[in-house]
Parts: structure tokens; C-alpha cells; sequence
């Protein structure tokens, strides 16, 4: 005789399929930052995602135009503060275009070098934070020393080890001491076996696989439809790298290769990354061994910032420095975007000049503001766990979303 007061199992079938609104963020710490994700679940599946950033929102591109082409520089760290010297050669690479403004080969070879430290930087941050939201501690620990050398080689160059505003409109501020050039050539020896030891601990650790294989895919149509660059796209098996398609410093000069996945999964774009790193250490290599002695900031007196001991030693260099970075000169009018390959995709910048030392407009195209708009379709279907896997694998950073 079934009892009337219990319920049927439609009813409990109901419950059971009852949706739940959860909020993730903007304070969870696997967000990477305050990113709010707003989860509709049926019991522990994701079945809806709302992402929602904003709320470091800064007005960074509205600050921009109040500012002088150069005074500008400082501002770019902010955006993806983990490998701001990309973020520099990307805003410096962009006036230069509009002004027709040639880079001495010294300069655009450090900037390359450089460059490609800071995207050993993020990628190091990315592979310890993002396993470490697995539950796997001890990687965090191994990448930390390294980065702290690349951090140190950052600051021989520029004086300072993360926010580092070393790119010049013309060049870069300075030329690199000799210390730098054997500290830099040590890493490079050091790090293809340090990468090896990441790798042993992770790659085929069958925890790490079960939270990645399969998880969070996307087809290279889907990819190109969603606009990702980066390691997030080539991820999904499409050959796209700025430093190839439109080399920019000194990458036409130097030989590497473009890391492709296969399946389009969390796993494939962890892969993508290791080995996007063996190649960053393959591009410096090459960078230090064909780079000549010459100048390191182009000649043109209109753009190209004096030197410091210049400065402190001659009143016109003095002047001539208070007017560059205080004024500037007028620029072209017209328009212009330029885009470059920056530690988590396609790093772009539109500029409007009106002819002034300030630009009219400006707008960035911010890679992990486009990348974040993958989050729905990686994570419906899958777990709660798997969102956290999902945010990793993009490798967002919040100060480029909310710029």
C-alpha cells in the first residue's frame, strides 16, 4: 500500500532536477582575481554560466588619453601585470607605427629577450597557480625559484622586477650591462631541465589528467567563432602566433616553432604552454647570440628620450627630457592598431590621433577579456570541480579584463 504522506518518485525526480543559482567569486581565489561566475546547477553540474567582471574596473583606456604617448608606458603595466614588458613593447611597438619611427636592431633584440622573459614569467605563475587549484602544492614551489631568476634578469635590465616600463618609443631605456648577458645565458642552459622536472611531476600524474583530459573543449571552429588567441586557441589545433603571422622586434630573425593541441582540452593547452616555454628559451638564445653591439634608442631627436647621465650632466638634455615627457610632439593624425603576442593571446591596440602629443582615442583589445567569453561553452556539462580547471586553462588576468 503506498504511503500518501511520502513522496512519489516524480516528485523526488523533480527535486532532483531543480535548478540552484550559486555564486562563484568575486573573493574565490580560483577566479584569479575578482572574477564573479553566476553557476546555474543541477545538483553538481553546471548546466548555465553568467561570468561577470567588473569589478576592478579602473578606466584605464579613458586615463590613456589624458596622458602623453610616453607617459603612457607606465600605464600598459597595469593591464597584464604579470608580464608587463610584453604589455610595453605592444603600446611602443603601436606609437611607432603611427609616428614612422625605426628601432635601432640592438634595441628591438632586447626588447625581444625581454619579452620573452616576461612570458616565461606569466607562464610560470599560470602552471604553479593554476595546479595548485587542482590540489597539487608542490609544482607551486619548483616554478617559484624560477621565476624568481627571470625576475632578477628583469631587474638587471630595467631596475625593477615586475612593473618594469623599460620600452622607449624608439628603443628601450637602456642598454642591458654584461652581467645580464652571462646571467641570461646561464638560465637558458638551466631551464629546459627545470621545465623536464615540471613535467615529471605532473604530465602523467593520473590525478592531473582526470581533472584535464576531455575537460573543457573547444573545436578550432569553435575557438576561431569565440575570438581566442593565444595558447587558449592553439590549444584547439589552429596555427596562429602574432610573432609569426605579423613579426614585430626582432622575431623575424629568429627561428621556433608554434605549439599546436589536438583536442582542444584543458590538457592540450597545458601542453601548448610547457612547450610555448621551451621555445621562449630557444627564442633568447638565439637573441643573445646575434645581437651586436650598437644603440639602443633610435636617433631622431623628437622621440628618442636622452640618456640619464646625459641628463644629469646638460641642461639642454634636462629640457629636452622635461618636454618629451611633459608635452610631447605633435603626431600624425590618422588611425592605427597594431597587435602583438602577449602572454595570453592577441594584445592590441587602436589609437586616434588628432595631431597633439596626446591621443584622441584609444582602445585594447584585451586578450583575457576576449578568452573569458569561452568560460560557458568550456563548462556547461561538466562539474563544479571543472570550472576551477576551466578558469586555469585560459589564464586570465583581471587587471587586462576590468581595464
Amino acid at each position: 500500500m503506498v504511503n500518501r504522506m511520502s513522496p512519489t518518485d516524480t516528485e523526488q525526480k523533480k527535486t532532483i532536477q531543480k535548478e540552484m543559482t550559486l555564486n562563484m567569486g568575486p573573493h574565490h581565489p580560483s577566479t584569479h582575481g575578482v572574477l564573479r561566475l553566476v553557476l546555474d546547477l543541477q545538483g553538481e553540474t553546471v548546466v548555465g554560466v553568467d561570468p561577470r567582471p567588473g569589478y576592478l574596473h579602473r578606466g584605464i583606456e579613458k586615463w590613456m588619453e589624458s596622458r602623453t604617448y610616453h607617459q603612457i608606458i607606465p600605464i600598459t603595466d597595469r593591464l597584464e601585470y604579470i608580464s608587463c614588458m610584453t604589455n610595453n613593447v605592444g603600446w611602443v611597438v603601436a606609437v611607432e607605427k603611427l609616428g614612422g619611427i625605426t628601432v635601432p636592431e640592438r634595441a628591438q633584440f632586447i626588447r625581444t629577450i625581454t619579452a620573452e622573459l616576461g612570458r616565461l614569467s606569466a607562464h610560470l605563475i599560470w602552471l604553479g597557480s593554476s595546479v595548485i587549484d587542482l590540489g597539487a602544492m608542490t609544482p607551486f614551489f619548483f616554478v617559484s625559484k624560477e621565476r624568481e631568476f627571470v625576475l632578477d634578469l628583469l631587474e638587471m635590465a630595467s631596475g625593477a622586477r615586475q612593473t618594469v616600463s623599460y620600452a622607449r618609443i624608439g628603443g628601450v631605456r637602456n642598454d642591458v650591462p654584461r652581467d645580464f648577458i652571462d646571467k641570461c645565458r646561464e638560465f637558458t642552459a638551466l631551464f629546459p631541465k627545470r621545465i623536464d622536472d615540471y613535467e615529471t611531476l605532473i604530465r602523467n600524474n593520473r590525478i592531473f589528467m582526470q581533472r584535464t583530459v576531455g575537460i573543457g573543449v573547444m573545436t578550432a571552429e569553435e575557438a576561431i567563432n569565440y575570438g581566442l588567441t593565444g595558447a587558449t586557441l592553439r590549444g584547439s589545433g589552429v596555427n596562429y602566433d602574432l610573432r609569426k603571422v605579423d613579426p614585430y622586434a626582432a622575431y623575424d630573425k629568429v627561428d621556433f616553432d608554434v605549439p599546436l593541441g589536438k583536442n582542444g582540452d584543458v590538457y592540450d593547452r597545458y601542453l601548448c604552454r610547457m612547450e610555448e616555454m621551451r621555445q621562449s628559451n630557444r627564442i633568447i638564445q638565439q637573441c643573445l647570440d646575434m645581437m651586436q653591439p650598437g644603440p639602443v634608442v633610435c636617433e631622431d631627436a623628437r622621440y628618442a628620450v636622452p640618456e640619464k647621465m646625459s641628463v644629469m650632466n646638460s641642461m639642454q638634455s634636462l629640457a629636452h627630457q622635461f618636454v618629451l615627457m611633459s608635452k610631447w610632439v605633435p603626431m600624425p593624425k590618422g588611425e592605427v592598431y597594431v597587435a602583438t603576442e602577449g602572454a595570453k593571446g592577441e594584445l592590441g591596440f587602436f589609437i586616434v590621433s588628432d595631431g597633439s602629443g596626446r591621443p584622441y582615442r584609444v582602445k585594447i583589445r584585451a586578450p583575457s577579456y576576449v578568452n573569458l567569453s569561452a568560460i560557458p561553452k568550456m563548462v556547461t556539462g561538466h562539474m563544479v570541480s571543472d570550472v576551477i580547471a576551466c578558469i586555469g586553462t585560459i589564464d586570465i588576468v583581471l587587471g587586462e579584463c576590468d581595464r
